[in-house]
C-alpha cells in the first residue's frame, strides 16, 4: 500500500511539470522592453523639433529676406558691321581680344570709293569751268546791256529832234502862211515817226539785253547750286572711303567674330560684337516681393559660375513695367478664360567697382545667378 500510494504521489509531480509552459526562447520580459520605446519617441521627438526649427527658419527667413535665382548678368553688348558694301582685305583682331575704342578691326578695299570720289571731283572742276564761263558771258551781256542803253539815249535824242523839227515844219506851213514846201512838212513828220520808232526798237533791244544779263546769272546761281551739290557728294564719297576702316565703337573684349579676308560684306551685316566690362544682374523679382525693396540696398549676390564667390551688389532701380509688357506678344488678358499669374519685374542690381575689376573677364552677359536681399537694412549704405 505504501508502495502504491508513493507511485501515485510520483506521476502526479510529472503530470504537474508536464502542465506548467516553458518561457520561450528569446522572449523579452517587460523591463526589457522599456528602452525600446524610449528610443522612438526620442527620435520622433527630435524630428518634431528639427521640423519645427526648418519650418521657424523658412518663416523668418520669408519674413526679412527676399530670394530669386531668376537672375542672369547683363551687360552692354555692341555689335560691329559694315556701313557700306565692300571686300574685306584685312582682318587684325581675333576672338576674346581686349580691344580699345577707335582701334582698327578690319579694312575693305577701297577702289570702288576712290574712284567715286575722283569722279566727283573731276565734276567739280567741270562745273567750276562752266560759272567762268558764265561770268564771261555775264560781262558780255552787262555791256550789252549798257550800250542797249546808249542807243536808247541815242534814239530817244534823235526823236526830240525830229519831234522839234516836225513842230517848226508844221507852223511854218499852215492856211496863212507857206513858208515851206509840202513836201519838207511830210518829211518832218516821217522822221518823227522813224524816231519814236527807233527809240521803241531801241529800248526793246534794251531790255533784251537786261534780261540776259537777268539769264546769264541765273545760270551762275544754278551752275554755284551744282557746285555745292557735288561738293556735298564729295563729302559723302570721302566720308564712304573712310568706312572702309572698320573701328571698334568702345573699349571691350571682342566676340562672335565671323568675318575673314576675302570676304564681301554688305551694309548693316554683324560680323563681330564687342562686349563692355561694366556689367550689372537682372534680377526678375515676383510682383509680390517688392513691397520691401528700395534702391540703395545691398544685395547678396552669387555667380554660378564662380560658386566660390560672394559678391555685394546695389539694387539700382526698377524696370519702367513688367517682362511680360515687354515681350513680342504680350498676353491679352480681356479675355473669358482669365487666370491670374504673379508677374516678374526685373530689377537692376549693379556691382562694386572693385569686384568688376578683380573678375574682370570672368563675369561677362548671360551667367546665372543668385540674388538675396536683407529686408533689414538701411538704405543709403555705400559699396
Amino acid at each position: 500500500m505504501q508502495n502504491n500510494q508513493a507511485k501515485i504521489e510520483a506521476k502526479t509531480e510529472v503530470v504537474q511539470l508536464t502542465a506548467v509552459p516553458s518561457a520561450p526562447a528569446g522572449a523579452e520580459s517587460p523591463k526589457d522592453k522599456a528602452p525600446g520605446k524610449s528610443r522612438v519617441f526620442f527620435v520622433l521627438g527630435a524630428l518634431v523639433l528639427v521640423g519645427l526649427g526648418f519650418g521657424g527658419r523658412m518663416y523668418w527667413r520669408s519674413q526679412n529676406f527676399v530670394e530669386t535665382e531668376n537672375a542672369y548678368v547683363a551687360g552692354h553688348v555692341h555689335p560691329i558691321s559694315s556701313r557700306i558694301a565692300g571686300v574685306v582685305t584685312k582682318v587684325l583682331v581675333d576672338d576674346n581680344e581686349v580691344v580699345k575704342e577707335g582701334q582698327l578691326i578690319a579694312e575693305l578695299d577701297p577702289a570702288d570709293q576712290r574712284v567715286k570720289l575722283e569722279q566727283i571731283q573731276a565734276q567739280i572742276a567741270s562745273v567750276e569751268q562752266q560759272v567762268i564761263q558764265s561770268d564771261a558771258q555775264a560781262a558780255q551781256a552787262r555791256a550789252s546791256a549798257s550800250a542797249a542803253q546808249a542807243q536808247v539815249a541815242q534814239a530817244e535824242a534823235q526823236a526830240l529832234r525830229t519831234q522839234q523839227d516836225a513842230q517848226r515844219y508844221t507852223e511854218l506851213y499852215n492856211k496863212q502862211m507857206k513858208a515851206v514846201a509840202k513836201s519838207e512838212l511830210d518829211a518832218s513828220v516821217a522822221a518823227r515817226t522813224s524816231a519814236q520808232a527807233d527809240v521803241t526798237a531801241r529800248k526793246d533791244a534794251a531790255l533784251a539785253a537786261q534780261a540776259q544779263v537777268g539769264w546769264t546769272q541765273s545760270a551762275r546761281e544754278v551752275l554755284k547750286a551744282q557746285i555745292k551739290v557735288l561738293q556735298a557728294q564729295a563729302r559723302d564719297a570721302q566720308l564712304q572711303l573712310g568706312y572702309n576702316r572698320i573701328v571698334a565703337p568702345v573699349s571691350g573684349r571682342l566676340g562672335k567674330r565671323s568675318i575673314e579676308v576675302g570676304a564681301r560684306v554688305q551694309p548693316g551685316q554683324q560680323f563681330a560684337a564687342i562686349v563692355e566690362d561694366k556689367v550689372w544682374i537682372t534680377a526678375n523679382f515676383k510682383e509680390t516681393q517688392l513691397a520691401g525693396l528700395k534702391p540703395g540696398q545691398d544685395v547678396d549676390v552669387t555667380i554660378d559660375a564662380l560658386p566660390g564667390e560672394h559678391l555685394k551688389a546695389k539694387l539700382d532701380s526698377f524696370s519702367p513695367a513688367s517682362g511680360n509688357q515687354f515681350a513680342l506678344l504680350p498676353a491679352d488678358n480681356a479675355t473669358g478664360n482669365f487666370t491670374k499669374i504673379v508677374q516678374r519685374v526685373p530689377v537692376k542690381l549693379t556691382f562694386a567697382d572693385a569686384d568688376l575689376q578683380r573678375l574682370a573677364g570672368r563675369l561677362v552677359p548671360g551667367m546665372s545667378a543668385i540674388v538675396e536681399i536683407d529686408l533689414r537694412q538701411s538704405v543709403g549704405t555705400q559699396h
